[in-house]
């Protein structure tokens, strides 16, 4: 009964695998918020009625700087 009564003190106090662990769960947290914000924001993107290029907009951006 010592035996493992020592065991789980030891085992209480165990926490060689606990920052991997939360970088998981951190990790997984930030991907479930980034799906759930995509979600929300799909209908926008999808309900546009403007042309999302980004070749575009970064030549529209350059002619911008180099007027002024």
């Amino acid at each position: 009964m010592v035996l493992k009564m020592n065991f789980f003190k030891d085992l209480k106090n165990e926490n060689s695998g606990q920052g991997a662990a939360e970088y998981i769960l951190l990790f997984g947290g930030v991907i479930v918020i980034a799906i759930a914000a995509l979600l929300i924001y799909r209908s926008y993107f999808e309900g546009s009625t403007a042309n999302i290029n980004a070749s575009d907009d970064v030549g529209n951006i350059r002619q911008a700087m180099n007027f002024t």
